[in-house]
């Protein structure tokens, strides 16, 4: 008897899921659906993350940090393509994985997801939050410290947090309110809504391109690597490259670790499967392109940034409207920190977007409550009580916790999902090779192992503490799956109707 831990929903039943009166409205087309991808990727990472990663991690070699986390995301990217032509439904990876890999690991990357949607949004708030009030310093207008700072930091010199002497970070709690209230009105209000901010940014993006190579100064990038090419560490442990007085890696792998977060995103895509109208053609073109698009910007971007001005004297909070401040367009720095705020919108509402989507799938699985989770709304059509739910815990975690932290947690929680999606292509093309893939990953299994090998090589560049956040985030986890999940699975109903799952989908075929 197969160990139930690892019993496989069968993609028939995965299928006729969509069939059913609580699923979503299809109404995504790929423009729509390639706008949501640029959406979620272009934010935070490239108005706020270039700074610290060229100042402190990578220097002018922050083009090639770009490229390295690029290319490890577009070998997932392709993996996700696949498999979201082959189920086309909300749940994104979690789905995946219970087809391919069973119940156990399911729960693992499903739990993930929460981890990297939720706590992602908590990381856009804050970066919302810092670029809001750098527009109404324009102004001349400034929020009291006490409400306009997180009332805690980390400070890696002592290796915890420390009291800011703030209360709350009060732009970030009020954006996630907001977003939270758009998101439950429905899909379509939201899609257009991030539309339009989409445009917006893109407009400032190509903006900062075109002023800024104006300005480049190529000394700017000499020396083009300060910190080395590597910066491997082994949980913490440095292998090859610099560090810093506190012992964490320094050079561009380093800073490609880092700034992976700025393409963060992409795979949301896919939880929109079940909202898209031809989803086996959309979602693969809408998961490709945007990385594509974004990938060509944000090299652009770096190239610009650090050409005008020295990668020492970036500023971190705002480096890219300070950079204009810098060489003497401070009437740049009012576009900018708009299409920053624009830009920073769109990524929240779409991560925020998101992690409803995975709870839905979660719950139609039997793995967290189906009353709650699974509740779709008669007139909306959204799933809006965990909407509610999730715009609650990101205002929470951004009122309160450090941008560091919460970043950093995002990036090791986003590339282990990754490599389980890159991993369970290879099972499915060998488990169940007869499988109808719309959509097939080239160069296979070349494609998904190197997808493998790059994630687990950034995952390795990030500090110990990270591994020991994402070991505690799964404990935690485990709890939950073995004294709930476990008991409602779906597996479980239908292995006690009589139905193994691989039999039931061996019989549909």
């Amino acid at each position: 008897m197969a160990n139930p831990l690892f019993a496989k929903k069968p993609l028939a039943l995965c299928l006729e899921e969509m069939k059913g009166e609580n699923r979503l409205r299809r109404i995504l087309g790929p423009v729509r659906l390639t706008s949501l991808g640029v959406g979620a990727i272009i934010g935070t990472g490239i108005f706020v993350l270039v700074g610290q990663v060229a100042h402190d991690k990578a220097g002018p070699a922050l083009m090639l940090s770009f490229m390295v986390a690029g290319l490890a995301c577009v070998f997932a990217a392709l993996c996700y393509a696949e498999f979201a032509s082959m189920v086309p439904i909300a749940g994104s990876a979690y789905t995946y994985a219970y087809a391919t890999l069973g119940e156990l690991p399911a729960w693992i990357i499903g739990w993930d997801l929460v981890l990297e949607y939720t706590v992602s949004s908590a990381t856009v708030a804050h970066g919302w939050s810092k670029y809001f009030q750098d527009f109404l310093g324009i102004f001349g207008l400034k929020l009291p410290y006490a409400l306009s700072t997180a009332p805690f930091d980390y400070d890696p010199g002592v290796g915890h947090l420390v009291s800011t002497g703030a209360v709350i970070d009060l732009p970030a709690v009020v954006v996630a309110c907001l977003i939270t209230f758009v998101l439950v009105k429905g899909i379509r209000e939201s899609a257009g809504f991030n539309a339009a901010l989409v445009a917006v940014k893109v407009a400032i993006v190509l903006f900062v391109i075109a002023v800024g190579a104006f300005f480049i100064n190529p000394d700017h990038w000499r020396p083009f690597a300060p910190y080395g090419y590597t910066g491997i560490s082994f949980f913490g442990n440095l292998v090859s490259g610099q560090a810093d007085a506190g012992g964490a890696p320094l050079g561009m792998l380093s800073g490609a670790a880092m700034i992976f977060f700025a393409y963060i995103g992409f795979d949301s895509v896919s939880t929109h499967a079940e909202e898209a109208k031809r989803p086996n053609r959309d979602v693969p073109i809408g998961i490709i392109a945007s990385l594509i698009i974004c990938t060509v910007l944000y090299l652009a971007v770096a190239a610009v940034l650090t050409g005008m001005v020295p990668y020492d004297r970036i500023n971190i909070e705002a480096p890219v409207s300070d950079a204009f401040r810098q060489i003497g367009l401070p009437w740049a720095q009012f576009l900018i920190s708009l299409g920053a705020v624009a830009g920073i919108t769109s990524v929240l509402l779409v991560m925020m977007l998101s992690q409803p989507r995975v709870m839905l799938a979660m719950a139609r699985d039997g793995m967290v409550p189906p009353s709650f989770f699974g509740a779709v709304h008669p007139k909306f059509r959204t799933p809006w009580k965990s909407t509610i739910l999730t715009g609650i815990f990101v205002s929470v975690m951004a009122a309160a916790l450090p941008l560091r932290i919460l970043a950093e947690l995002v990036n090791i929680g986003t590339l282990l999902a990754f490599v389980i999606v890159c991993a369970a292509v290879l099972i499915m093309r060998y488990t169940n090779p007869h499988a109808e893939r719309p959509f097939r990953a080239p160069l296979f299994p070349l494609v998904p192992l190197l997808g493998i090998g790059s994630c687990v090589l950034l995952m390795f560049s990030l500090p110990v503490e990270n591994w020991l956040r994402l070991f505690g985030w799964l404990a935690v986890g485990f709890v939950i799956y073995f004294t709930y999940s476990r008991r409602h699975a779906v597996t479980r109903r239908l292995r006690a109707a009589g139905a193994a799952p691989e039999r039931k989908e061996a019989g549909t075929r």
